[in-house]
C-alpha cells in the first residue's frame, strides 16, 4: 500500500519512532474497552497500537487521501466496529455528539502544532470553533507537542504562565518524554515531547466557587505585563488583591491556588 507524501499545507509530520509509540500508549494507560478519540492518525502507526490494546477507536483524519487508505489497512477493525474513521477537521468535529455516546473517553493526538492552543481550549475549556460550548471533557489527553510548549505547560523552570495556569486549572500535566525531530517524517525543525494531562475536570472552579470567566480575566490581567508586579497589573484592570497574596510578587511566581484566592476575592467584591 502506497501512502501519499506528507502535505506541508496540513502540517503533516508522520511519527516513525517505535519508542514514542510505546510511551504514548503507556502514559495514556490504554487498555481493552477504552474509548479513544485519535486526532491525526496519519499513516496509522499509532492506530495499530491502540487497536492491539483492544481500544475502541474513533480516528479523525482531515486528509481525504489518507482516509480510504486507512480504511483499507484496517478493514477488519472497521468491519468489526472497533475502529471508526471520520474524515473531518478536528476543529469542526462535533465533540458534543461524540461525548454523549462516549462519556468516558481518552484523547490522543498527533496534530499540527499550530492548533495546539485550540485543542486545549476545545477539550479542556469546552470552547468550540463556532462559539458553542461542550461540557464533556476527556478523561485524559496525551499529545505530541513542541518540546518548548510542553516545558512551558509543566513550568519546569518554576515560572508559571497563562498557558501553564490554564492547563493546570483543568488537569494535571506531566512531561512524559522528549521525541527527537528525527522521529518524524518529514523531519520537523524542532524537537517534540509527549505531554500527558490527567485527572481532567472542572472541580477546581466548583471547589473554590469561582467562575471560569472571572478566573481567566484575572489570569489575563495578571500576566498582561510580565515585568510588572501583580498588584499593578491587577489594579490597572480594576481588580483587588487580597492581603494573603504578596502584592510585590510577579504573576509567574504565584501558584494555582493563589489565582483562585484572587478570583474569589474579586467575585465577593462584586456582591
Amino acid at each position: 500500500m502506497q501512502f501519499p507524501f506528507a502535505k506541508k499545507s496540513l502540517g503533516q509530520n508522520f511519527l516513525t519512532s517505535p519508542g514514542a509509540l510505546v510511551d504514548i500508549i503507556a502514559s495514556a494507560e490504554v487498555k481493552e474497552g477504552d474509548h479513544v478519540l485519535e486526532i491525526g492518525p496519519g499513516r496509522g502507526v499509532l492506530t495499530k497500537e491502540l487497536l492491539s490494546k483492544g481500544a475502541q477507536v474513533t480516528a479523525i483524519e482531515k486528509d481525504r487521501e489518507l482516509v480510504p487508505l486507512l480504511g483499507e489497512q484496517y478493514a477488519e477493525a472497521v468491519k468489526s466496529g472497533q475502529l471508526e474513521i471520520v474524515e473531518a477537521d478536528i476543529l469542526e468535529f462535533d465533540v458534543a455528539t461524540y461525548a454523549k455516546t462516549h462519556p468516558s473517553y481518552k484523547l490522543i493526538a498527533n496534530i499540527p502544532y499550530y492548533i495546539t492552543g485550540q485543542i486545549f481550549r476545545m477539550f479542556l475549556e469546552g470552547e468550540m470553533h463556532n462559539g458553542s460550548h461542550c461540557a464533556s471533557q476527556p478523561l485524559s489527553i496525551t499529545m505530541l507537542v513542541q518540546r518548548e510548549v510542553a516545558k512551558r505547560v509543566v513550568a519546569d523552570d518554576g515560572k508559571e504562565s497563562i498557558l501553564s495556569m490554564s492547563v493546570k486549572a483543568y488537569g494535571e500535566p506531566r512531561y512524559v518524554s522528549t521525541v527527537k525531530r528525527g522521529s518524524f517524517y518529514p523531519i520537523p525543525n524542532v524537537d517534540s515531547a509527549i505531554l500527558f494531562i490527567g485527572n481532567i475536570s472542572k472541580s477546581f472552579f466548583t471547589l473554590h466557587d469561582i467562575s471560569e470567566k472571572t478566573f481567566f480575566e484575572i489570569l489575563k490581567a495578571a500576566f498582561a505585563h510580565k515585568r510588572k508586579i501583580i498588584s499593578k497589573n491587577l489594579s490597572e484592570k480594576g481588580f483587588v488583591i487580597p492581603h494573603t497574596i504578596n502584592e510585590k510578587s510577579r504573576a509567574e511566581d504565584l501558584v494555582l491556588e493563589d489565582f483562585a484566592t484572587i478570583a474569589k476575592a474579586n467575585t465577593l467584591s462584586l456582591h
